[in-house]
């Protein structure tokens, strides 16, 4: 059942409501086309589903989120899809189907796709070491966190064990944390270098990164960080093409996606960008939401997208559909199901960060979390993989349903809370 509700006020003309009535009829019609057919293990009930629309309302209701977007996709169909509240509090314009979000982390798989397209074709391999690409990774140390005679922390240097790889960079093994959570010296250290000063480019941006010592030794550790953003540069070298353009013809633009990019950068869009409240603009520490409307030299593979709950269904399709999307292959099954598998498993020996976001019952395959238990008192499906962003977006891909699942919402306070108890209510939805 599709349910088409306006909720909260709009200060849009009638033509104007019309045309974003349309354009939400065309998200539906367009991402009925792609779905795979077959029986899926489990299906929605009505009840349930209302329980899900209630929860979402009452988070707008008491001033949590402005509004937000939910849809759910089974058997390459809508099975739900609602708009609640408003994209702004400032503007009161009605949440639509056109709504333009800060993806944040969820251009990480965007970004790790490409480069399965560059492992497919013989371009790129996932042993290969980052220095093969880019030379300073080869002399790079790891920042060692020692206490002085003084009793006071301080940072030594040590050697590379083994070179950093391209699997290191796409499952968050690295050593390259973000370095506004956690504290420690070498966090400090990435907090204070000033990375983004002056808006590098993706060149400039890792030459800056490669400047400063690893958090662990690669391979030791999943410590979540700017690996997808070296990743990025690396499709760069290889193709001799900006990040966005690589990315706009072999995926976006194909598939359809044509309002995912690094920035608005249509001034007649700007009032279609969602915001958060005004109170609830703090990301980190030391960084606020950014302004998608500002161009940016620096196109972060690995949290710089914005999009639309429309363009994102294509992707999730093509994903769930093991590669394929209207008849065009993107990757193959077979790749699909190695990135959704998981990469960090207890034979690896890789240990967790006190802040695995992925949570106790999941691993982490190559760009997205992968469950590998279920969770106790449910019945959550295994092979789940998922990501989600800072800026409260996530999305999900059910296989064994055949199922995926996107929520688009601005708010970063909130977003840990939402995500868990709205996931609990739409796989209770399923009787799961």
């Amino acid at each position: 059942m599709i349910r088409f509700r306006r909720i909260g006020s709009c200060a849009c003309t009638r033509g104007g409501r019309a045309f974003v009535a349309a354009l939400a009829f065309a998200l539906v019609a367009t991402v009925a086309k792609a779905g795979s057919a077959g029986p899926a293990a489990h299906s929605f009930s009505a009840e349930g589903l209302a329980r899900v629309s209630d929860y979402v309302r009452n988070e707008v209701a008491t001033g949590k989120i402005p509004g937000a977007i939910l849809l759910l996709q089974q058997h390459g169909k809508p099975v739900y899809y609602e708009k609640f509240g408003v994209r702004d509090v400032a503007t009161e314009f009605s949440m639509s189907a056109d709504t333009i979000f800060r993806l944040y982390s969820m251009s990480k798989p965007i970004t790790t796709v490409i480069a399965m397209m560059l492992v497919e074709e013989g371009k790129l391999a996932l042993g290969d070491p980052v220095s093969k690409y880019i030379p300073a990774f080869a002399d790079m140390k790891v920042g060692v966190e020692k206490r002085g005679d003084e009793g006071k922390m301080a940072m030594t240097l040590e050697p590379l064990r083994r070179p950093i790889t391209i699997e290191d960079l796409m499952r968050h093994t690295a050593g390259l944390p973000y370095g506004y959570y956690g504290g420690g010296v070498v966090n400090k250290t990435y907090a204070d270098a000033g990375l983004f000063n002056n808006d590098p480019d993706n060149a400039e941006f890792v030459a800056r990164l490669s400047a400063l010592p690893l958090a662990e030794q690669p391979g030791t550790q999943w410590d979540y960080g700017h690996s997808t953003d070296v990743l990025g540069r690396i499709i760069e070298v290889i193709t001799g093409k900006s990040l966005f353009q690589v990315e706009k013809e072999r995926l976006l633009g194909p598939l359809g996606m044509n309002e995912t990019a690094f920035y608005v950068a249509d001034r007649a869009k700007w009032p279609l960008i969602a915001e958060p409240m005004p109170k609830d603009r703090t990301i980190s520490p030391v960084a606020d939401v950014r302004n998608p409307r500002k161009p940016l030299r620096w196109e972060s593979g690995g949290g710089g997208m914005v999009g639309t709950v429309g363009d994102y269904a294509r992707f999730s399709q093509m994903l769930l559909n093991g590669g394929s999307y209207e008849g065009r292959r993107y990757l193959k099954p077979e790749t699909i199901a190695l990135m959704a598998r998981d990469h960090i498993g207890p034979e690896t020996g890789v240990v967790r960060d006190q802040n695995y976001y992925p949570g106790p019952s999941s691993g982490f395959g190559l760009g997205f979390a992968v469950r590998t238990s279920v969770p106790a008192n449910t019945d959550w499906p295994l092979g789940e993989y998922r990501w989600d962003g800072v800026g409260g977006t996530f999305f999900f891909i059910d296989p064994a349903d055949d199922l995926f699942g996107i929520f688009m919402v601005q708010t970063p306070s909130q977003r840990g809370r939402i995500q868990q108890e709205l996931k609990t209510l739409i796989y209770q939805a399923m009787g799961r």
